[in-house]
């Protein structure tokens, strides 16, 4: 069975990249989709060799283009050795097959892309299957396209499927199988995860989610206020898994920090379906950690992206969320004025040099302590056990012993509060 594009280093892939726009306004915009799905091609180890932004009236539906255009197209591969066509929008399968019979090389579009750079990056078992599942369901309407040898049949008495039963209904029946196979999987390793969930929310520690535009910076931070060591790469979706680790605030607060995969524009709604699981961490989250790259010249657009991605998965309505732009030590002062003057209540800060990153620390501080109840108890000798859950889930900042109980000064999440309830100084009073 075909499975979706995928770039070999002893068959390299040269790409002509096209991006359609239907108003001379949306020139910029189309252009600088063509950069990002560039980015993505070289990412995908293809050499990008020309772009294309193509104005219409109104969509061709056999070919996107217009006939005319498309042959002109397909004379430029010709001419400068093209093996491969990159669409920046969706591409239906007939128009696929439609171009691959006209132009005579391989087609795809922008999710195609994304996929098998997912495919690439993804480590977990989740991840895993969560790829396999989206590009299975991907693949699926392009069964037509994926054989050379559609009009051989299974025949005989005995053969599964029937006499007369074409290779392609076969295979399609097989993939569908495999889809419902990846489905009941993806639910049990989701399960498991849900179970460890359950597990670190007995604890009621605080936790954050990292999110933003892949590339931002998002690992970087992580590993600066964690000090972990996820992989932090200056490429496109450099990590997939959510990574969370635990990280104690200057004021002794402990709280849980989850580093997200990185949105794109134009992400395939198959991928924001397959990775929902994976996004349950931000949906969970008590609040958001938004990493903005400042140095782009669509970081508007970026924010837009995420929030939009966010909200589709339910984890952007009535959550706070910290603005954060990154990577301000490659950034010129007067830029970061003016991103200043536009979100002035964001952080500015540099993950490669730790610039700016205390003034982050304050906020998250501050927007973790609306859910912190500060006590003083009075504990007995024998209760050793509340003692350590204190140190465990909150800031202890003062204990006196004295001869039958010791007292405690200490700031405790609200909804643990009801275990502490009769050792309150107030309530023995």
């Amino acid at each position: 069975m075909q499975e979706t594009f995928e770039s070999r280093e002893d068959d390299p892939h040269r790409a002509i990249i096209i991006s359609v726009f239907h108003h001379q306004n949306d020139l910029l915009k189309s252009e600088e989709l063509l950069e990002e799905l560039a980015e993505l091609a070289k990412t995908c180890k293809i050499e990008v060799i020309d772009q294309i932004a193509v104005r219409l009236r109104e969509n061709n539906p056999r070919y996107v283009l217009g006939s005319g255009k498309a042959e002109e197209i397909v004379m430029l591969c010709r001419e400068q050795k093209a093996n491969l066509i990159i669409f920046d929008d969706p591409l239906l399968p007939s128009q696929q097959r439609n171009w691959e019979k006209l132009a005579k090389i391989q087609v795809i579009d922008r999710q195609e892309v994304i996929l098998n750079i997912f495919a690439d990056r993804a480590t977990t078992k989740e991840a895993v299957l969560q790829i396999e599942l989206a590009k299975s369901q991907y693949l699926l309407p392009r069964m037509k396209n994926a054989w050379t040898h559609l009009h051989r049949q299974k025949g005989g008495v005995g053969v599964r499927g029937g006499e007369g039963e074409k290779q392609i209904e076969i295979d399609s029946r097989l993939l569908r199988t495999r889809i419902a196979r990846l489905k009941t999987e993806l639910k049990a390793v989701s399960q498991h995860r849900a179970e460890q969930r359950k597990r670190r929310q007995q604890i009621p520690i605080p936790n954050a989610a990292i999110v933003g535009y892949t590339n931002a910076g998002k690992s970087s931070l992580l590993n600066l206020l964690t000090e972990a060591d996820v992989l932090a790469e200056d490429k496109l979706f450099a990590t997939l898994d959510p990574t969370t680790r635990k990280v104690l605030l200057p004021n002794k607060q402990p709280m849980l920090l989850t580093d997200t995969v990185g949105f794109v524009r134009k992400l395939p709604h198959g991928l924001v379906e397959a990775f929902k699981a994976t996004l349950e961490e931000a949906v969970l989250a008590k609040f958001l950690i938004h990493v903005v790259d400042i140095n782009s010249a669509n970081y508007r657009e970026h924010i837009e992206t995420t929030e939009e991605v966010l909200k589709e998965i339910g984890a952007f309505e009535d959550k706070p969320s910290l603005l954060v732009f990154n990577k301000i030590d490659c950034c010129e002062p007067y830029m970061i004025r003016r991103v200043e003057r536009e979100f002035p209540n964001a952080c500015f800060v540099s993950a490669h040099t730790g610039v700016g990153v205390k003034d982050l620390i304050e906020q998250i501080q501050e927007e973790i302590a609306d859910g912190i109840e500060e006590v003083t108890l009075q504990l007995p000798h024998s209760r050793f056990d509340l003692l350590a859950m204190l140190h465990r889930i909150g800031e202890v900042k003062s204990e006196n012993y004295e001869d039958d109980y010791i007292i405690v000064d200490a700031a405790l999440p609200k909804k643990k509060l009801h275990e502490v309830d009769e050792f309150l100084i107030d309530q023995i009073k």
